[in-house]
This record gives C-alpha cells, structure tokens and sequence, in this order.
C-alpha cells in the first residue's frame, strides 16, 4: 500500500528488510525509485499506481545491489536510469550470470528485468525527467556509483542504502583502497544538504523527520570511527538494542571488522 510521506511523494514498504520504494509524482508520470523485491510487492504498487490513474515514465537504481535493480513487468516499458558508474557495475557484476542461492535472492522475487537500467552522462546533477527537479548526490559509499537524491520541491531525501536507523553502515569491500573514507566522505556529502531535508526515506528501516537526519549522519559517523580504530561501537543497531529480527546485523559489523583486520594487517579484536 503507497504511504503519502510529502507532497507527491509517497513510499511502498516492502517485507523484504524494510525496503522502501519511492514514488515522485510528476506532470505526465511518476518517476519510481528502487521499485520494490517481491514480485507481488511489485505488482501491487502496480496496481495502485494504475488505479490511481498514474504511469511510471521514468525510474531510477540508487546503486547496483540486486534489490535495487527489481522491476516488474506490470510496471511498464519506461526508461530505468541510474549513475553512469552504477550501471557499468550492474553489468559487469550480472555478466556471469547471478548466484541466487549465494546471495540469499528470495524465491518470489522476479529476475527477468534485473539491471536492465541505464547510465546517465558522468557530472548528471538531476534526474532527465518531465517532474520536480530530483537532484543526484552521488559518492562510492556503500556500492559503487551511489546516489542519495534530494526531491528539491518536497525536501525529500532518498538515501538508498545510508542512514537507516536499522541497519549499520555496510561498506563496499569488493575493491576500494580506503573503504572507511568513502563512506565518512558520503556522509560529508549528505550532511552538506541535510538543512535542505524535512524528509529522510531510507533504503532499508523507517522514515525520518528532519531532526532524524543529522542524528543519522552522527550515528554512522561514530559507527565508521568505531570501526577505524577498533573499538567496540555504542551503537543501538548492534546488540540487545537492536529491533527485532534485526539481530543479523551483528555477523555484518563482525566481517566488516574482520576484512578491514585483515586487509589493514592490523589483526587483534575490538577494544
């Protein structure tokens, strides 16, 4: 079911980890942003987008994890963007095919349309569409070519996969050379427009006001320090703290600080 969080914007909750789709009313359509995991999910924002007489004309992946790269057939043929650094990695990643079982892929989530978006133009600042001015906050936290998009009109920020008041931040250790950089430099770039929000739509968790949205930012920052230095973070995702079914977050910080030991060669345990 849409859930209304601002003036033409509305969300759709998915079971699958909180995830939240974003629909930003426009002139002619809406514009969809990660549209959601399951395929019922998908097929029910669908249906109450067609129900309400809206078609989606344009859609957008904040970064190339595959439950940010969903579609659904019912959703229409319209234009799917994303970075031009998020798209490349999409297809590299997916050009050997995708290990669903490894990557925990639920059985009823539908496959066929994955990653089938395109990169816009290095340096794009806004979404090209016929809707308000979306802007593109783009960094290498969390996945390659990520974006946070701030809906200027609506004071709207959608993170993707930052500030969540569920999950931790969750570092892209495939290949970068100073992981923890990139993420303390994205939030730098989030806190930059943070007087411009009075709505945070994460990727994953619930929506924020606009007092949520430096607490996050402080949240992570201390988190990422944390994990820097070793020490065991006070973190109210970690531990008893944690929301409920949410307690796998735990294996998460402990292979990130696992990595990151062993990579830095600095070994030993959180202190």
């Amino acid at each position: 079911m849409l859930r209304q969080v601002a003036e033409g914007v509305l969300i759709h909750e998915s079971e699958f980890c909180q995830s939240n789709a974003v629909v930003v009313q426009g002139r002619a359509g809406v514009l969809l942003i990660d549209p959601g995991v399951h395929g019922h999910e998908m097929a029910c924002l669908a249906r109450d987008l067609s129900d309400a007489g809206e078609a989606v004309v344009a859609g957008f992946s904040t970064h190339p994890h595959w439950d940010h790269l969903l579609w659904h057939v019912g959703l229409g043929a319209a234009p799917r963007y994303g970075t031009a650094r998020c798209a490349a990695t999409a297809r590299d990643r997916l050009s050997g095919g995708l290990d669903s079982r490894r990557l925990g892929i639920p059985e009823q989530v539908p496959l066929d349309l994955l990653g089938l978006i395109t990169g816009l133009p290095a340096e794009t600042v806004q979404i090209p569409w016929d809707g308000p001015r979306v802007r593109i906050v783009e960094h290498q936290a969390h996945a390659p070519g990520h974006a946070a998009l701030l809906i200027e009109e609506s004071g709207v920020l959608v993170a993707g996969d930052m500030l969540s008041d569920v999950l931790i931040p969750m570092l892209d250790l495939t290949d970068p050379a100073d992981p923890i950089e990139d993420y303390l430099a994205a939030l730098r770039l989030l806190e930059g427009v943070a007087g411009d929000v009075d709505v945070l739509v994460p990727g994953h968790g619930s929506v924020g006001g606009p007092d949520q949205v430096r607490a996050r930012i402080d949240r992570d920052r201390a988190y990422m320090h944390a994990l820097r230095d070793a020490h065991v973070p006070s973190d109210p995702r970690l531990g008893p703290s944690a929301k409920p079914g949410w307690d796998w977050v735990v294996g998460v910080h402990a292979r990130q600080l696992q990595v990151l030991a062993r990579t830095s060669g600095r070994g030993g345990t959180p202190r």
